[in-house]
């Protein structure tokens, strides 16, 4: 069973930064798309920022520029560093994992963690 593990959510001010860190027990990222979903209360669920098995990247217009995805193989973590943070960027965060390439779609991905609550105050 692939375990997955959020950390990092918090409040902040607008324009401030967090960090968001997830550890997958899986024996390797190789073919593998990783990748950060949210869901706002009351809104659909999006993707915010995946990558394609440790190169390709892939951001929702509304984060390109302020959001990186990277990943550290050797920690088995996936990380999300958030900048210049907009209350519309308020909501739980959801790292995710599928054997295979990246989707938009969130219903094809296999692997959930629990989430982690980010709120941005203006």
């Amino acid at each position: 069973q692939v375990q997955v593990a959020e950390s990092g959510g918090g409040s902040v001010q607008a324009g401030g930064s967090l960090r968001l860190s997830c550890v997958v027990s899986l024996y390797t990222f190789s073919s593998y798309c990783l990748g950060w979903f949210r869901q706002a209360p009351g809104k659909e669920r999006e993707g915010v920022a995946r990558i394609d098995n440790g190169d390709r990247t892939y951001y929702a217009d509304s984060v390109k520029g302020r959001f990186t995805i990277s990943q550290d193989n050797a920690k088995n973590t996936l990380y999300l560093q958030m900048n210049s943070l907009k209350p519309e960027d308020t909501a739980m965060y959801y790292c995710v994992a599928r054997l295979g390439y990246c989707s938009a779609n969130y219903r094809v991905y296999n692997y959930w963690g629990q989430g982690t609550q980010v709120t941005v105050s203006s």
